[in-house]
């Protein structure tokens, strides 16, 4: 009986094939799931759950309910300053050491147990560079009920330009 030999060209084929296999099944599979995809090397890994993102829809029905969480900006004092969510603080840019420490100071007095939204609105959530410093750092302290506000794009489009309950500074 010969022996069967496999010319490097054929061995190639087989593995590009399967590499390509391989990545249309984890495309396919992230599609399904809903998973995010890699949107290049700036991406960042997420901090928080799921259940610890917030839809805009949702947070303004709880307001318009006149229900009142604790929501943060730990965004940018201009855009702070042109809108934000109906009674939120401001409490500085968490990607700054200042900005960060501010936040700290701030929720040393806040019990645990209390229910915080955070929400910068600079730009999509997953470039930001201040929600998931200040997430961390809360989440370190202890807080329990911390939650994050999913805005895709920026603060107007997914706040403001849909009509949701906001503020200009004083």
């Amino acid at each position: 009986m010969p022996f069967l030999m496999f010319s490097p060209r054929i061995s190639q084929r087989r593995s590009v094939t399967s590499i390509l296999a391989v990545a249309a099944l984890v495309l396919f599979i992230r599609m399904l799931g809903g998973a995010p995809l890699p949107a290049g090397g700036d991406e960042q890994t997420n901090p928080w759950s799921m259940s610890e993102a917030v839809q805009p829809a949702d947070l303004a029905r709880e307001l318009g309910k006149g229900l009142k969480p604790q929501i943060i900006c730990v965004g940018l004092d201009s855009l702070y300053r042109e809108g934000h969510i109906s009674g939120s603080a401001y409490l500085g840019p968490a990607s700054k050491p200042q900005g960060l420490e501010e936040l700290k100071k701030w929720a040393k007095g806040i019990p645990r147990g209390q229910r915080m939204i955070l929400y910068c609105g600079c730009c999509p959530m997953d470039h930001c560079p201040n929600i998931r410093p200040a997430f961390q750092a809360l989440k370190q302290m202890g807080f329990t009920h911390l939650q994050v506000v999913s805005i895709p794009h920026d603060l107007e489009r997914d706040w403001v330009s849909k009509g949701f309950p906001t503020e200009k500074a004083k």
